[in-house]
C-alpha cells in the first residue's frame, strides 16, 4: 500500500481581476496553476461586493502613510498640484482598487497543494508588472507600473491577479478564503495525479 506525506499541503486564495477576465486570460492563467500540480478546490465567477473588497484590502494608517508619501514624491517630481495629506493619497489607492475590482466580473479561486501559497506567489510574480520577472503571470501578461498609477489619479494597479502573500502567514490565507468562500463552496477530493506528486511509495501505481 502506498504511503502519503503532505508536510505543507495547504490552501491559498487567488483572484483573477477584471482585466484578466476582459482580456480573455482566465484559461491561460488557470492552466499555469494546474500544470505545476496545484488543485482547484473552489472557483466562481462573480461581481465583487464592495464591502467584501474593503474587508479584503484592509490596511492600517502606517500603510496608507507609506504609500501616500511615495505618491507625493512622484507628483512633486512632475510638478503636479498637491491638494491633500499623504495619508489621504494612500487611502486613495484602496478606493481606486475597490472601484476597479468592482467594475466587472472577477474569478475567485482556492488552490491546494504542497506549499501552495509560496508556489502561487512564485508563479504570479512581483506586484508591479513592469518589474515582474518574465515567465511569471504578471511579467508575461501585464505592463502597468506604480508610477503610472500614482500620476493617473492614483488608479488601481492593472496587474491581472491577486494572491495571498505567504509572508502574511496561514492566518491571512484563512481570512481571505473566509471572506469570499463558505465552507460549502469548497470541495475536498483527490486527483489521480496526486499519487505521482505526493505518494512516497509508488508500488502498484506504475505497474
Amino acid at each position: 500500500m502506498s504511503q502519503t506525506s503532505h508536510p505543507k499541503k495547504e490552501r491559498t486564495f487567488v483572484i483573477l481581476k477584471p482585466d484578466a477576465v476582459q482580456r480573455g486570460l482566465v484559461g491561460d492563467i488557470i492552466k499555469r496553476f494546474e500544470r505545476i500540480g496545484l488543485k482547484i478546490v473552489g472557483m466562481k465567477m462573480h461581481m465583487a461586493d464592495e464591502k467584501k473588497l474593503w474587508d479584503h484590502y484592509s490596511k492600517d494608517d502606517a500603510w496608507y502613510l507609506k504609500k501616500g508619501e511615495r505618491i507625493l514624491e512622484n507628483k512633486k517630481s512632475l510638478g503636479h498640484t498637491i491638494d491633500k495629506e499623504a495619508i489621504e493619497y494612500g487611502k486613495d489607492i484602496i478606493r481606486a482598487v475597490v472601484s476597479f475590482m468592482s467594475a466587472g466580473p472577477i474569478v475567485s479561486m482556492v488552490l491546494e497543494g504542497n506549499n501552495a501559497a509560496a508556489v502561487v506567489k512564485r508563479l504570479v510574480g512581483g506586484t508591479e508588472p513592469a518589474t515582474a520577472d518574465t515567465g511569471t503571470i504578471r511579467g508575461d501578461f501585464a505592463l502597468d507600473s506604480y508610477y503610472l498609477c500614482d500620476v493617473d489619479d492614483s488608479r488601481g494597479m492593472r496587474n491581472i491577479i491577486h494572491c495571498t502573500d505567504p509572508a502574511d502567514g496561514e492566518g491571512a490565507m484563512a481570512r481571505e478564503i473566509g471572506i469570499w468562500f463558505t465552507k460549502e463552496e469548497l470541495s475536498d477530493y483527490r486527483l489521480v495525479t496526486e499519487a505521482m506528486l505526493y505518494d512516497v511509495n509508488l508500488d502498484g501505481i506504475l505497474e
